[in-house]
């Protein structure tokens, strides 16, 4: 017997309703505002000869194309579900917070290159030029990771494009500091020196974003959810022999998907039980779309050969083989 209530454990946990609603004029200022940095930084770095200025146009350039992406995921993550898609496009916002991470690694990888380039010949910079432009850089890219703080946390979408703007304000003022003390001694090889710097610190700044995004896409528990936990919060409801078949993964950057078989050997607990346990998991772990299977242990000698292939060896976490079970099926409270 299983049960999942659409109204009582489909609602969305904590940050649910993020998918980049009340962040598309977000969106819109930073694409806008970013894309108009890069015309101008671009050619006063080309002006100026300073290698900081163009890596970091470069890396601008990239952060408007990450933007669109998240925007565009935003937007699918809103579509309705279809008979193909019965999540609807929830998946594609982690798909476009792991192409911001890899977009981040080229854009890292570039400055890098270009800036060894210029550390082996190293030319005169302009850096009363690279100063002014890069303090624009510090205020377009501040006021555009203002835009997306709100949302930085619960969305790992939205925090892929906040990171983004941030990572670009340090450049910006790491190019300003290069500016000044190449003004004040003559070493324009601290411009190249200067932009390997912002590298690491992007780099650094990226791997979090990486390893969060590549576990999500490969149906990972998210970092917010530990699964020992949600296992003993649910041995621990009253009726509960035994729980196996334990899957937690995300539906998208918002949300927790859950299904488990709950082994109640004094039968069916009721669609009460069902409602209150997925509204506990929903407050305790964020997950908001938890499918609860309840089976009853059948007398002992049957057997059948019913077993979650998605468990591997038939066994579930704890190295328990598969329970006997009824084969009778409930959705929403109608058995059949």
């Amino acid at each position: 017997m299983s049960a999942h209530h659409p109204s009582d454990g489909h609602s969305h946990h904590g940050h649910s309703h993020a998918h980049g609603t009340g962040h598309g004029r977000a969106f819109l200022i930073g694409i806008a505002l970013n894309l108009g940095f890069v015309g101008i930084e671009a050619l006063y770095g080309f002006l100026a000869d300073s290698m900081a200025l163009l890596s970091d146009a470069g890396h601008n350039l990239s952060d408007v194309l990450g933007l669109a992406i998240a925007w565009g995921a935003a937007l699918l993550a809103k579509r309705s579900r279809t008979e193909r898609f019965t999540y609807g496009l929830r998946s594609s916002s982690i798909l476009a917070a792991l192409f911001n991470a890899l977009l981040l690694l080229i854009a890292v990888g570039g400055i890098a290159w270009e800036s060894v380039q210029r550390l082996i010949t190293p030319t005169p910079v302009a850096a009363g030029t690279v100063m002014v432009v890069a303090g624009i850089g510090i205020l377009v890219n501040g006021f555009t990771a203002f835009l997306f703080m709100s949302g930085s946390k619960g969305d790992l979408n939205i925090r892929g494009a906040f990171l983004h703007m941030v990572a670009d304000a340090a450049v910006s003022l790491g190019v300003v500091i290069a500016g000044a003390v190449i003004l004040w001694t003559g070493a324009s090889w601290l411009d190249p020196m200067i932009s390997l710097v912002i590298a690491v610190v992007i780099l650094w700044t990226t791997w979090d974003l990486l390893r969060q995004s590549l576990t999500l896409s490969l149906q990972g528990v998210p970092s917010g959810v530990s699964v020992p936990e949600v296992r003993e919060a649910l041995k621990a409801l009253p009726g509960v022999a035994r729980v196996h078949h334990l899957h937690v993964w995300a539906v998208s950057t918002t949300e927790t998907a859950l299904t488990v078989h709950l082994v109640m050997p004094e039968g069916h607990p009721g669609d009460r039980f069902l409602a209150e346990t997925q509204q506990e998991l929903k407050r305790r772990f964020h997950i908001g779309h938890a499918t609860l299977q309840i089976e009853i242990e059948a007398p002992e000698g049957h057997h059948h050969d019913t077993e979650c292939q998605l468990d591997g060896y038939g066994h579930d976490h704890e190295g328990h083989a598969p329970e006997p079970h009824d084969h009778r099926h409930d959705h929403g409270g109608h058995r059949h």
